[in-house]
C-alpha cells in the first residue's frame, strides 16, 4: 500500500464570479518529487495556498490531511509548525539584511532575550551547505545573483526542519545553468528525506525531474501520471492540460509578406550612467514590414537595454548612433515620442512595468492610448468598455466582466492584457520582450497565434527572448546578442540552438 504525506480531499474555493478549486483531489507520496502542472488559472498556485495556509481553513470547502491527521491550518506559520514550507516565484527576501537574518527571520536563535549571531551564523552555514552555498552568511541579499537568492530560501525552509517543500516555478528567472543547479538540488533533497511539490510551466524540466505529474484543467483534477512506471511525454501532460491536442506549438502562417525596412539602428551605442559602463557597442539592425526578428542571447547581453533605448530611452542611457523610423531619423527622449511615431514595447516584467494590478481590466487597456476615448479631456466611458470588450474577444482574455480587477488575472490573462493595451495604441512596430515567460503552453499558443495575425496585418514585430525554440519556431529572422554587440545575424530556416548558442558566447 501506498504511503501518502498529503492528501487533497474535494477542495473547493470560490473569488467573486470565480470558482477556482472545484472538488479537487491531489495526493502525494512520501518522499518524491510531485510535479503539478495546467494552464495559467487552473488552480495550482491556489491549491498550494490553501495548503500552506494563506486561505486559511473556513475559507475553501474539504480536508486536508497531512500524514493521516486532519489539518486547520489558520495562517503560514500553522503549516510551517507542521513542516510545510512553500517558497513563492517572487521571492520573499530582505534585500538589505544578511543572509543568515533572512534564514531565520521569524525563529530567531535567541540567547535570553537577546539573538546569539554566532550561533545563528553557524547554523546558517550548516544550511547553506545542504544547498551548496558557498558565500558567507553575513553577504546582504542585494549583493547576490538570482540563483543564490532563490537558494538561499530552500535554505530559509531547510532551517525550519521542512518535510513537505512546495516550489512554485522556482526556475523562472534563472538561466539555465542556475536552473539545472536548482533542479539537482531538489534531487538531492529527495535523498535527504524531503519531499517535493512544484510547480512549473517547463514541462521539459517537469519531465526530466518528476515522479509524478498531476495535471489541474479550469479547477479540477484531471489526472495523475506515474512518471516512474512509464516515461510521460510533453503531448501527454499539453494534451490533459488544454483539453485537445496541440500539433504544433508553433503556430504556423502563410508564407510571409515581407515589405520595406520600417525600423533601423545603425552604429547604435548606449553608456549607463548609473552602471558607469557602456551597455551597447556599434549596433546595426533593422525590421522589415510584416516581419518577426527575434533577439537572443544569454541574460545580461545587452537585449533589453536595446529595445529601451529605442523605445524613448527611459533609463537615461547616454545614446550614440542613428535610429530611423519608416525612412526618417528619429530621436525619441520620451516612451511618448515613441509611441506618436507608432513603436511601442511590452515590457518584460508585467507586473513591475506593464500593468498596473489594482486597476480593472479596462483601465489598463485603454492606458497607452486615452486620447483616443477623450472629448474635450473627458474620457467616454461606454466607448472604453466597448474597446476593452472587443480587446477581450479578440484575443481571448478570460475574465468574468473587463471589470475584473488585473491582479487578480492570471498570468497568461495578464500577459493579453499588457498587449491589448499596445495594440489600442495602434503601432506599427511592436516590440515584445519575454512575451510568454511565465505563462503555460496553451496561452503560449494564443500568443504566438496573436502575432502571426498582426504580421499578416502588416505590422513588425521584434520579440526579445530566451527561449531558443521560441526565437526559432516563431521568427524570421534571428540577430543575436552578446556583451551588448549583435554577433551575428541569421534567417531563421538557417538557424539552430547549436548555432545560436556559439554566436551567444563568443
Amino acid at each position: 500500500m501506498e504511503s501518502y504525506i498529503l492528501e487533497m480531499k474535494n477542495i473547493s474555493k470560490q473569488f467573486p464570479g470565480v470558482k477556482a478549486l472545484d472538488n479537487v483531489n491531489f495526493r502525494v507520496k512520501k518522499g518524491e518529487i510531485h510535479c503539478l502542472v495546467g494552464e495559467n488559472g487552473a488552480g495550482k498556485s491556489t491549491l498550494m495556498k490553501v495548503l500552506s495556509g494563506v486561505y486559511p481553513h473556513g475559507s475553501y470547502q474539504g480536508d486536508i490531511v497531512l500524514n493521516g491527521a486532519v489539518q486547520k491550518f489558520n495562517g503560514i506559520s500553522d503549516s510551517e509548525e507542521a513542516g510545510i514550507a512553500i517558497i513563492y516565484q517572487e521571492l520573499a527576501l530582505i534585500p538589505e539584511m544578511t543572509i543568515f537574518d533572512n534564514i531565520f527571520l521569524g525563529h530567531e536563535i535567541k540567547k535570553g532575550m537577546v539573538i546569539d549571531e554566532n550561533e545563528t551564523i553557524q547554523r546558517a552555514s550548516e544550511v547553506l551547505r545542504k544547498v551548496r552555498v558557498n558565500i558567507h552568511p553575513s553577504t546582504k541579499i542585494k549583493d547576490l545573483g538570482v540563483g543564490n537568492q532563490q537558494l538561499v530560501e530552500i535554505a530559509k525552509a531547510l532551517s525550519k526542519n521542512v518535510k513537505l517543500l512546495i516550489l512554485d516555478e522556482p526556475t523562472a528567472a534563472l538561466n539555465e545553468d542556475d536552473s539545472l543547479n536548482l533542479l539537482k538540488l531538489i534531487k538531492e533533497l529527495k535523498q535527504q528525506g524531503v519531499t517535493s511539490i512544484m510547480i512549473s510551466h517547463k514541462l521539459k524540466e517537469v519531465i526530466s525531474i518528476a515522479d509524478t505529474i498531476t495535471v489541474l484543467r479550469d479547477g479540477k483534477t484531471i489526472c495523475s501520471l506515474d512518471a516512474i512506471k512509464a516515461p510521460v511525454s510533453e503531448n501527454e501532460i499539453i494534451k490533459n492540460m488544454v483539453g485537445r491536442e496541440i500539433d504544433n506549438i508553433y503556430p504556423k502562417r502563410p508564407e510571409p509578406q515581407i515589405g520595406d525596412v520600417c525600423l533601423e539602428v545603425r552604429n547604435w551605442n548606449a553608456y549607463d550612467p548609473q552602471k558607469g559602463r557602456k551597455i551597447l557597442h556599434n549596433v546595426n539592425i533593422n525590421v522589415r514590414k510584416g516581419e518577426i526578428v527575434g533577439i537572443s542571447g544569454l541574460m545580461g547581453a545587452g537585449r533589453t537595454e536595446l529595445a529601451l533605448s529605442i523605445f524613448g530611452n527611459p533609463r537615461g542611457y547616454k545614446l550614440q548612433g542613428d535610429l530611423i523610423i519608416k525612412g526618417k531619423k528619429r530621436a525619441f527622449h520620451h516612451p511618448s515620442e515613441a509611441i506618436k511615431a507608432g513603436v511601442a514595447y511590452v515590457t518584460e516584467d508585467r507586473k513591475g512595468d506593464g500593468l498596473i494590478l489594482i486597476q480593472d481590466i479596462k483601465r489598463n487597456i485603454t492606458l497607452a492610448n486615452l486620447k483616443a476615448l477623450a472629448k474635450l479631456g473627458v474620457i467616454n466611458d461606454n466607448e472604453e468598455v466597448k474597446v476593452a470588450n472587443e480587446y477581450k474577444a479578440s484575443i481571448n482574455i478570460k475574465a468574468p466582466t473587463v471589470e475584473q480587477t488585473v491582479g487578480n488575472l492570471s498570468g497568461g490573462n495578464q500577459q493579453k492584457v499588457s498587449v491589448a493595451k499596445w495594440l489600442f495604441a495602434d503601432p506599427d512596430i511592436l516590440i515584445l520582450d519575454e512575451p510568454t515567460r511565465g505563462i503555460d503552453v496553451g496561452a503560449k499558443y494564443e500568443i504566438y497565434t496573436i502575432m502571426n495575425k498582426l504580421v499578416e496585418q502588416g505590422m513588425s514585430i521584434i520579440m526579445i527572448s530566451s527561449d531558443l525554440l521560441e526565437v526559432l519556431g516563431m521568427s524570421d529572422r534571428i540577430y543575436v546578442v552578446a556583451e551588448g554587440k549583435v554577433t551575428g545575424e541569421i534567417k531563421a530556416s538557417e538557424a539552430s540552438e547549436e548555432k545560436i548558442m556559439e554566436m551567444a558566447t563568443v
